[in-house]
């Protein structure tokens, strides 16, 4: 693996930096280099990655460009794993790599559903976990733990209908005690503590 990271660092033009991490060879490239890298990556013998595992979004909000796409890719040829990572905005999509592995289409929705990430190219740009209508992209880390919204069925209207979340804060009160203290008698074994006991209990 060592051997790619150093091809791929000296040979390829656009790399940000390639390394061994973990035991896997991770790839830092720019949105305008990517493409080229990963065919170089599917179609070069020596890499020969003809799989991609998936493909997921990282957020860090306190950066320019916030987002991290990361690319698994794995060869079942040369029996190793490659991680290609490029960095993006709200605003500016990272090209599809639908056409290399039909597969990313289904990826690219789920990264682009959670975390708003555009991706040129793509023909099928839709929500895929979220609901229709939904608003907001629920792994940012600024999206409200809680929502906007929730949804329910109502049997009056007959439909589903949205509302805003109402959250009771009854349980946000912890005592961190165990709950288990102070019970002589579990839920099930009154039977039992009577005749240890030698109560009666009500019944």
């Amino acid at each position: 693996m060592g051997s790619l990271a150093f091809a791929l660092s000296t040979s390829v033009p656009g790399i940000h930096s390639a390394a061994i991490e973990d035991g896997e060879l991770v790839v830092r490239t720019s949105r305008d280099r990517l493409l080229a890298l990963m065919g170089l990556l599917r179609d070069d013998p020596r890499y020969a990655c003809e799989q991609l595992m998936d493909l997921c979004g990282v957020d860090y909000p306190a950066r320019a460009e916030r987002f991290e796409v990361v690319y698994n890719l794995l060869s079942v040829t040369r029996n190793h794993r490659i991680r290609v990572i490029v960095t993006t905005d709200e605003t500016n999509p990272v090209p599809s790599v639908h056409h290399l592995w039909p597969c990313a289409t289904w990826w690219e929705r789920e990264c682009y559903d959670l975390f708003g990430v555009l991706f040129s190219g793509q023909p099928d740009l839709r929500r895929i976990l979220t609901d229709y209508g939904f608003e907001g992209h629920p792994l940012r880390k600024d999206f409200p733990l809680t929502g906007y919204v929730e949804m329910r069925y109502d049997e009056d209207r007959r439909q589903v209908v949205y509302e805003p979340v109402k959250l009771t804060q009854d349980f946000r009160n912890f005592d961190f005690e165990s709950p288990w203290e102070g019970i002589l008698t579990l839920p099930g074994d009154e039977k039992a503590h009577e005749s240890r006991q030698g109560l009666k209990l009500p019944r």
